[in-house]
């Protein structure tokens, strides 16, 4: 995983407006299947964590885990941030791919 990619990628992913911050709003990308891809930080809680893949696994999206906190956010322009989902099939595909790769 080369972490300093992915995070310039998000930014990226931000300013093409692909991208959905939030555990409500990405819950409920999940759920119209608009989401292709979920990212959660590092250090979301565990809660927060079961609770995605949860919901990821019984809508079939898949979930990464990331960078900290404060690096989502920055990367995208924002405060902290714990959850992200990328809604267009290309960025899903280049952003599993870097998460994947060794």
């Amino acid at each position: 995983m080369n972490k300093e990619k992915i995070l310039q990628f998000l930014g990226l992913a931000t300013r093409a407006r692909k991208l959905v911050t939030g555990e409500e709003l990405v819950i409920s990308e999940v759920r119209r299947g608009n989401a292709k891809l979920v990212i959660v930080a590092e250090d979301a809680s565990e809660n927060t964590r079961k609770k995605l893949h949860d919901k990821c696994n019984s809508y079939n999206v898949p979930v990464r885990i990331g960078a900290s906190r404060y690096e989502i956010g920055h990367a995208i322009g924002k405060e902290a941030r714990v959850v992200l989902a990328i809604t267009d099939n290309g960025f899903a595909k280049k952003m599993t791919h870097l998460f994947d790769e060794n």
